[in-house]
């Protein structure tokens, strides 16, 4: 089993940077696809980038794209998002999961969870 710990959240205005990782414990992740989804209050939860292990493999939402970076460092059993120009409707709790194969963008292959971390961007 997969201990993942997402940090980096926080409150910051409408064109702001944030960079949100994820550190895993337990089984290394090197051999899952790996990918940050986020809830917001109201909504279902979506999913916004996703990476494949070997890094070749890569998704954005159509709403994040040419803004947030999704990376990982295999050594270091890390998921990076790097996310530019954030607007109040990127606003939610976002989640590292992990997916026991290692590509995928079916979201119920993805297992295990984090316990979140908040985003809050004001207008």
């Amino acid at each position: 089993q997969v201990h993942l710990v997402e940090s980096g959240g926080g409150l910051v205005q409408a064109g702001d940077s944030l960079r949100l990782s994820c550190a895993a414990s337990g089984r290394t992740f090197s051999m899952q696809a790996m990918a940050w989804f986020r809830h917001a209050a109201g909504k279902e939860r979506e999913l916004v980038a996703a990476i494949g292990w070997t890094g070749g493999n890569i998704y954005y939402d159509e709403s994040v794209k040419g803004r947030f970076t999704i990376s990982r460092d295999n050594a270091g059993d890390s998921l990076f998002l790097q996310m530019e120009r954030l607007k109040p409707e990127d606003t939610a709790v976002y989640y590292c999961a992990g997916a026991l194969n290692p590509w995928t963008l079916n979201t119920s292959e993805y297992e295990n969870w984090g316990q979140g971390t908040q985003v809050t961007v004001s207008s």
